[in-house]
């Protein structure tokens, strides 16, 4: 079961195929038209229009990409194919740059504070932050001599 945006994108497609040339047409593999057929929302209606362009119709981006793709793998001259392949090369080189950047673990813990020397008490249902030193002696006293009898 093929998700239903796809399905009303492959109707979109088919209709814009409609237009293009026979010849162009006949490039495209006949198992991709089949493919496109078959998973095409068949209760989806959509109406192309070759006097405006794709973005005035709202074709959906789904079917931009396939046929961007199509025109990349069948229509394109060979110095056309090849700029497409490396403008998508650098793009996603791009994104897993900036995921890189964003997601960088060393970056992640270095700008963390140090909430080590922290601890969270709990006074009349409020919450306050105390520094180590800000408790008394003997209460860290009697707490390392708790941590001991534990062990």
């Amino acid at each position: 079961m093929v998700d239903i945006n796809y399905a009303n994108a492959y109707t979109e497609v088919l209709e814009i195929l409609k237009y293009i040339p026979k010849e162009d047409y006949n490039k495209i593999p006949k198992n991709k038209i089949e493919l496109y057929e078959t998973y095409s929302n068949k209760n989806y209606n959509f109406i192309y229009n070759p006097d405006k362009t794709l973005d005035e119709q709202n074709v959906s981006k789904i079917a931009k990409g396939v046929i961007a793709i199509l025109y990349r793998d069948y229509w394109a001259n060979e110095s056309q194919r090849e700029f497409i392949i490396k403008k998508q090369n650098y793009d996603r080189m791009k994104i897993e740059e900036l995921k890189r950047e964003k997601y960088d673990p060393n970056k992640i813990f270095s700008n963390k504070d140090d909430t080590s020397d922290n601890i969270k008490v709990d006074i009349n249902k409020d919450n306050y932050l105390l520094n180590k030193e800000d408790i008394k002696w003997y209460k860290k006293f009697f707490k390392f001599i708790i941590k001991i009898f534990k062990k």
